[in-house]
């Protein structure tokens, strides 16, 4: 992003302009859609970092309950036991505890869920940068199509002196009707190249409106003369290996390797026990019974549960399996990224020295077409 910046600085030719632009792009900051639902998606994954914290904490639940019972007793072969109908009411509240002591999957869903925290970081990061070269790219189409309007309605301009003056000659006998036919075609051609542009502005200035979310108004142009200068260090290599170190598209790729270890510890861990350790405070009432005796009971239960996996059904190691598979093409996606860095790293570098020796050139052209035109 920070070269991003420093690329769009360079072609800023004055302090308007970069206001204009700053604008611009704080407003894409608000209103723009794209970034807006990354920054929905951020937020919404910082939120796995407290949801896996909460495996390793205690798991408290309140229970509570009441019911009116009405009972018919009838006990024939034991007449010590009193028979008829019981109505009666009971109730019972109490609190369940569990605290996890070992659970290989919790541990490895905490480690990912942080991974995958930074990973949201990278992510929103990488679509700021999207956000900047949009504004940028779509800023420029529009001051690029209004200068090829600009340039074709001077043409247009040119071309209707030459029309009248092709028609006054017509007149005094010193051109043909051909001279003055070919004339009109040209012009015609010229409105028509007109409308194209015209249509081709409109077009660009919605594109930059639709990040914006509203209308940019007049846009100030670029300055002259602008200075573009080479890249620092001269060397393509050296580029590449620093958009190695810092390219958020390999980032999170290799980030993506590092989820896909922990899902195989994740899938791993049904085949390990747990162990957890419990309690329980709980009491029951009862203001009768089927044997005419009123109850209330109150228990308080704590002790460790152990529980061994022997038998899935192979799922285990099917969940395995899958999960080293993720692994081996997360791998893969971050060698192709690696490769895809590497070659838009050369093409950006080629792009701009091979774009400073045209710009040369193109100035080179204007002051020998300016001396012609002298």
């Amino acid at each position: 992003m920070r070269r991003i910046a420093i690329l769009v600085g360079t072609l800023l030719a004055g302090q308007a302009f970069a206001a204009d632009l700053l604008t611009i792009y704080r407003e894409a900051l608000i209103q723009d859609s794209t970034y807006a639902g990354a920054k929905a998606q951020y937020i919404g994954t910082q939120e796995r970092l407290p949801q896996a914290r909460a495996l390793l904490l205690p798991n408290i639940n309140f229970g509570a309950g009441t019911h009116y019972n009405e009972v018919n007793a009838d006990y024939p072969n034991n007449p010590a036991l009193p028979s008829g109908r019981f109505n009666f009411y009971d109730y019972n509240y109490g609190v369940n505890v569990t605290q996890p002591l070992y659970r290989r999957q919790n541990d490895a869903i905490y480690e990912q869920a942080k991974v995958q925290v930074r990973q949201a970081q990278n992510q929103l990061s990488a679509a700021n940068q999207d956000l900047i070269t949009r504004v940028a790219q779509s800023y420029f189409d529009v001051l690029l199509a209004r200068v090829n309007l600009s340039t074709i309605r001077s043409q247009k301009s040119a071309v209707a002196e030459q029309l009248e003056q092709a028609k006054r000659n017509f007149i005094v006998g010193t051109a043909t009707i051909t001279d003055s036919r070919e004339a009109q075609a040209r012009y015609d051609l010229v409105v028509a190249q007109e409308l194209v542009s015209e249509n081709d502005l409109e077009v660009k200035t919605r594109a930059l409106e639709l990040i914006v979310g509203k209308p940019v108004g007049n846009l100030a142009g670029l300055g002259a003369p602008v200075t573009l200068n080479p890249p620092e260090p001269a060397d393509m290599g050296t580029w590449v290996e620093q958009a190695y170190q810092s390219s958020l598209q390999i980032a999170l790729a290799r980030q993506n390797v590092e989820i896909a270890a922990q899902e195989i510890r994740k899938a791993d861990a049904g085949n390990y026990p747990t162990l957890d350790a419990v309690g329980s405070l709980t009491d029951n009432y009862a203001s009768n019974s089927v044997i005419g005796i009123r109850s209330d009971l109150r228990s308080l239960i704590v002790g460790v549960q152990l529980n061994i996996p022997l038998y899935q059904g192979g799922g285990i190691s099917s969940r395995v399996r899958e999960a080293v598979a993720g692994q081996e093409r997360a791998r893969q996606d971050l060698e192709n990224a690696r490769r895809t860095v590497a070659q838009q790293t050369r093409e950006a570098f080629l792009g701009v020295t091979s774009g400073l020796g045209q710009i040369k050139a193109l100035r080179q052209a204007v002051g020998s077409t300016t001396l012609q035109l002298e």
